[in-house]
């Protein structure tokens, strides 16, 4: 089970894998190795030899444990998750672009002995178009999209978008468009709502692991509607009940219909060019704002 766009997704992939507990399948929790500016003030994603910590799954992942930090001693989400769980959470490096990430996601896989994998994304820009206005982190959910899909066959695999909108990226009308497409294309595969069980995991993890995208679907769930501020008041989330939902899809209809920047970026050989190619089309990325603030800082 992984949060698939970096920082906090991995507390909405939690969400997830508690509803497929409820349903007798184990899980292990994860993520990438990229956390929000606010939390790593480095431009980018952690590669694994900086990590400290943790245990070596291969060149692209590492268990995390509760301590497993940045060579800088930033602490990772997923190893707050750890924390929170008492049980070892996996982290991806992305630095190798598809190809790397999907290696990583499978020597976790093998290691671990899981047989499905379920790539959960907060918010829902993992299908965005490219000139949404509000877009502005759209280069890790693509690469881990396409390196879901790159590796479908040998390890089955299934995308989730959970509190769509939540976090002040693509509204909750442009993701419906999205799902739209993906179930005209038949990738749709089915929807889940938050229970109070749920609701209350989540707070309980966001005590000890920052987040902000997750707990607004929290809010949604609890009947809240109307505008909502995040990233100090950076951007503005509309709370409707559909951010207590979770949707299901197929990855590879949705590479096919409703992902171009997971397409975009398949074939790149590491995140650098995996950001040239987004850049080719006019979008600008996470990396491109880390490094500017970096620059100025």
């Amino acid at each position: 089970m992984l949060g698939i766009g970096g920082g906090g997704d991995v507390v909405g992939a939690l969400a997830i894998a508690g509803f497929c507990e409820s349903l007798g399948t184990e899980c292990v929790l994860g993520g990438v190795t990229w956390e929000r500016y606010a939390v790593d003030p480095m431009p980018g994603p952690r590669r694994i030899e900086e990590i400290r910590g943790g245990s070596r799954l291969g060149a692209h992942s590492l268990l995390a444990d509760p301590g497993t930090v940045t060579a800088d001693g930033v602490r990772f989400a997923e190893s707050g998750v750890a924390a929170h769980m008492g049980a070892a959470t996996v982290l991806v490096d992305v630095n190798g672009g598809p190809r790397g990430a999907a290696q990583g996601i499978a020597d976790a896989a093998k290691e671990l002995g899981c047989d499905l994998a379920v790539y959960a994304d907060v918010g829902g820009d993992v299908l965005a178009q490219g000139d949404e206005p509000g877009l502005a982190s759209p280069l890790c959910d693509a690469v881990m999209l396409a390196a879901a899909a790159r590796i479908r066959e040998e390890l089955r695999g299934v995308g989730v978008v959970f509190g769509s909108g939540c976090d002040g990226e693509l509204t909750p009308d442009e993701v419906v468009g999205r799902l739209a497409e993906l179930a005209g294309a038949g990738g749709w595969l089915g929807t889940w709502g938050l229970t109070e069980a749920t609701a209350s995991e989540i707070e309980a993890a966001a005590r000890e692991i920052p987040t902000e995208a997750s707990l607004q679907a929290v809010r949604c769930f609890r009947g809240e509607t109307g505008e909502a501020e995040i990233r100090g008041g950076r951007r503005r989330v509309a709370l409707t009940p559909l951010g207590a939902l979770a949707f299901f899809y197929d990855l590879g209809v949705a590479l096919e219909v409703a992902a171009p920047l997971a397409r975009a970026v398949a074939d790149s050989r590491d995140l650098e060019s995996a950001r040239d190619a987004l850049a080719a089309l006019g979008i600008r990325t996470e990396l491109d704002y880390e490094r500017d603030r970096h620059r100025a800082a």
